[in-house]
C-alpha cells in the first residue's frame, strides 16, 4: 500500500520540477525576444479614400452602411524622402452609437512588409495598431504601431516591432 502512494508522490514531483524549468526556460526567452526590437516612424501623406458600398441594404440619410469598405494606398517618407507605402481596407461593422470599422494594412518597404489590423472611428484620435507579422527583414515579428492624422491629408505612423523569431536570417 505503502509503495503506490510512494510512486504518486515521487512522480507529482518530478513532474512539478518539470513544469517550473519550462517555465523558466520559455520566460528566459521572452526576455531574449524582448531585446530584439526597432522602432520605425514615417511621415504618411494619405491619398483619396476610396468607399465602395458593398451592402445594398442602404439607410438614405447615412453615407455608409454595415460591410461597405474604406481602400487606401498611402505614402510612407523619411525626411522628405519616400522610403514606402501602405496599403489596405477598413470594413464598416458599426454605425451606433458611432462608427467602427475593423481595419488591416500592409506596410510595404524594401526589405520587407508587416502587417497590421486595429479597430478605428473616423477623428483624429490616434489609432493604436496590432502589428501581426511580416516578410523579408520583418518574418516573425509582432509589435504595435500607432497612426496619427493631422487633418490635412498628412500624418504619421509609428512601428514598434519586436523580433519574436530571434533566429530570422539563421536558416
Amino acid at each position: 500500500m505503502r509503495r503506490p502512494v510512494l510512486v504518486v508522490a515521487v512522480t507529482a514531483l518530478l513532474l512539478g520540477l518539470a513544469g517550473a524549468l519550462s517555465l523558466s526556460a520559455v520566460s528566459r526567452a521572452d526576455d531574449d525576444r524582448r531585446d530584439a526590437s526597432t522602432s520605425l516612424s514615417f511621415d504618411v501623406r494619405f491619398s483619396p479614400q476610396t468607399l465602395v458600398a458593398t451592402n445594398n441594404e442602404r439607410d438614405p440619410d447615412s453615407p455608409l452602411a454595415l460591410g461597405d469598405a474604406n481602400l487606401f494606398h498611402d505614402q510612407l517618407f523619411v525626411d522628405g524622402e519616400q522610403v514606402g507605402d501602405e496599403a489596405g481596407s477598413c470594413v464598416i461593422v458599426a454605425l451606433a452609437p458611432q462608427i467602427l470599422a475593423d481595419c488591416s494594412i500592409v506596410v510595404r518597404l524594401p526589405d520587407g512588409h508587416i502587417t497590421g489590423q486595429f479597430a478605428t472611428s473616423p477623428g483624429p484620435d490616434p489609432k493604436p495598431i496590432a502589428l501581426t507579422g511580416g516578410t523579408g527583414a520583418y518574418r516573425g515579428i509582432g509589435g504595435e504601431g500607432t497612426l496619427v492624422e493631422f487633418g490635412d491629408e498628412t500624418g504619421t505612423l509609428t512601428l514598434e516591432v519586436l523580433f519574436l523569431d530571434t533566429r530570422r536570417g539563421q536558416d
